[in-house]
């Protein structure tokens, strides 16, 4: 996988920009087949940062219903919290 495919996106929450001024940590979502190292590498090669730590979690998708009775579902995501070296920052804006 090359590292388009691997990093889907950054997430901009509240949450999220409270961990970049304070912890310098980034919220991206990664492709769910994705492992730490291959995260780690397309961060790295993306943005041209350096990467201390990388944390990742599986969110499971939610039971939605609009404006029917029938109820679907979210998609399931993989979200991975990146920390970089001091004084690296991602500019999102």
């Amino acid at each position: 996988m090359n590292s388009f495919a691997i990093i889907k996106t950054v997430r901009l929450t509240e949450k999220g920009t409270r961990q970049g001024e304070k912890y310098n940590q980034y919220t991206v979502v990664a492709d769910p087949r994705a492992n730490k190292m291959q995260i780690r590498q397309a961060v790295q090669e993306l943005f041209k940062v350096k990467v201390t730590r990388v944390n990742t979690l599986n969110v499971r998708g939610k039971a939605r219903r609009q404006r029917t009775t029938q109820a679907g579902r979210t998609p399931s995501w993989k979200k991975a919290i990146v920390t970089l070296k001091e004084g690296d920052k991602i500019v999102l804006t």
